[in-house]
């Protein structure tokens, strides 16, 4: 009965406050007004740094919810979802990793060191195959991880791995506000063609098609085969 319910998207931040203007807000108000149900991990008012905080988060904004879930995790929000998935069952029809902080190797100034992540918890990111379907978008130019981490968790974690190609670490100093590319992949992780369009500045640049389709049929066959849609989606 519930696989033809149309999963609530819930929205995991990184370790970020909230910010207008980050795709994930944008896109998470557009869902919400479109009719979809919507809900966003809130920013924690304290013990930001602490991972058990930030799982507990997630944990307490996933239990009230009925039925089937879609998790959209930006930066250390992959981590978090990582971390949770390897604690926690929940219906979860699929998981959009953008662009995950490698919290493994020194970050750029102004972030967390990895001696202090590591005393938080988030060290070692766990590397076991996610039991749900799973899409990693890497960018090529991410001050926050490598391409090569990218595709080394996309592997771990059992993920179909997107080339976003240069757009930084897809937040707002990247210039995204919108990411219109974020509803294409949502849709196939849901199994349905997308039948949106393109919003915002740099719908050209990131209309991701092209890239997606790019994919080799072995790798695409892979996925179909390890995660087929639920019936009657």
């Amino acid at each position: 009965m519930s696989a033809t319910v149309e999963p609530t998207v819930v929205f995991v931040p990184g370790l970020r406050d909230h910010v207008a203007d980050h795709w994930q807000t944008v896109l998470a108000q557009r869902l919400a007004e479109a009719g979809r149900a919507v809900r966003t991990v809130a920013p924690l008012a304290g013990e930001r740094l602490r991972l058990d905080a930030h799982i507990a988060h997630l944990a307490a904004t996933l239990a009230p919810l009925d039925g089937p879930v879609l998790l959209v995790a930006h930066s250390a929000g992959a981590i978090t979802t990582v971390h949770w998935a390897a604690r926690h069952r929940a219906d979860v029809r699929g998981a959009l990793l953008a662009t995950p902080a490698d919290l493994e190797t020194p970050l750029p100034d102004g972030y967390p060191t990895p001696a202090e992540l590591a005393e938080h918890g988030w060290t070692p990111v766990p590397r076991t195959r996610l039991p749900f379907p799973s899409i990693l978008a890497a960018s090529a130019d991410d001050p926050s991880g490598t391409p090569e981490r990218a595709a080394e968790l996309a592997h771990s974690w059992g993920s179909r791995l997107v080339h976003l190609g240069a757009v930084g670490h897809l937040n707002p100093a990247s210039g995204f506000g919108e990411w219109p590319q974020a509803e294409e992949l949502i849709a196939i992780l849901e199994g349905q063609p997308y039948s949106g369009a393109s919003h915002g500045p740099d719908a050209n640049a990131l209309s991701g098609t092209p890239q997606i389709a790019a994919h080799s049929a072995a790798t695409d066959a892979v996925f179909r085969n390890a995660y087929p849609p639920a019936s009657g989606a």
